[in-house]
């Protein structure tokens, strides 16, 4: 019965119809567990390298420009007395940009400062305590093997823009301040992205930010899985190059922007977004 049911799946139609060749051994990294969260991280405190503090403290009001996540620190740590479970410590370090309006007939200061958030979660990896040795090599080396490596489970973290919700003024006690030693506590990776050293400041004024982060964070582990194969992938598209063509020839293939001169209103918008995203269902949002 066993051997009728495979032939029957080999058999059966697959994509594109094409039908199973083989299972083919893979090594792959597979997602044990993962978890998305939408946090709002109120009332960061911003650090600012020196040249930037002066003017912070100068300041009657901020208002923010922009925030790009510069850098996260991950660290996995098994979890005792909990078999499988990990817990997963990120750092998660910003750039914020903003307007520092130092008097209302002056120019508008731009200044970059740093602010941190921690945050913990715990996830699923499995256990696996063996090492594993590779043939390869590395590239102008003294033709030393690649060290040994285990197979704990990593973690990795997706991010997408962060918005910057809120930017103001405030006194130092009234932000969460979660760097005990400014100039210590930031790497100097993201250090050298604001071209001064961080020194924790003794003046009345602090910058304070409210962030909107969206995350991703995943435990994979390097495992060998059995998939089933429908063919090599031989590329079908002839290479190309339009580097002689007529500029004027590709430019006439270009649509014309009408929305650029004719901003689409709220119907139009929805109807869009039924079309491509929910077909003709209800969902955009828009009460229709």
């Amino acid at each position: 019965m066993a051997d009728r049911n495979n032939n029957a799946n080999n058999n059966a139609c697959c994509p594109n119809d094409k039908k199973i060749t083989e299972a083919v051994c893979v090594d792959v990294a597979r997602v044990y567990d993962s978890c998305a969260d939408k946090d709002c991280l109120a009332d960061l405190r911003v650090y600012f390298p020196e040249q930037d503090e002066v003017v912070v403290q100068n300041a009657v009001s901020v208002r923010c420009r922009g925030v790009e996540v510069c850098d996260v620190l991950v660290e996995v740590e098994k979890i005792p007395f909990n078999r499988g479970f990990y817990s997963v410590d990120l750092t998660f370090f910003f750039r914020v940009a903003l307007d520092a309006i130092v008097c209302p007939t002056s120019p508008v200061a731009t200044v970059y400062g740093c602010c941190v958030y921690t945050k913990k979660c715990i996830l699923y990896g499995s256990e696996g305590t063996v090492k594993v040795f590779s043939s390869e090599y590395e590239a102008d080396g003294q033709d030393c093997q690649l060290p040994a490596t285990n197979t704990n489970p990593v973690a990795t973290v997706q991010v997408a823009e962060p918005l910057c919700l809120d930017a103001k003024l405030c006194r130092p006690c009234d932000c969460c301040d979660n760097l005990a030693d400014a100039c210590c506590g930031i790497p100097g990776r993201v250090r050298g992205l604001f071209g001064g050293d961080f020194k924790r400041p003794s003046a009345e004024k602090a910058v304070k930010v409210t962030i909107g982060l969206f995350s991703i964070i995943q435990l994979t582990r390097d495992v060998q899985m059995l998939i089933p194969a429908y063919d090599f992938c031989v590329p079908t598209k002839e290479c190309c190059s339009d580097a002689n063509d007529d500029p004027c020839d590709a430019f006439r293939k270009i649509r014309f922007p009408v929305n650029e001169f004719f901003p689409p209103d709220e119907n139009d918008i929805c109807a869009e977004l039924d079309a491509d995203m929910f077909k003709g269902g209800c969902g955009c949002g828009c009460g229709k």
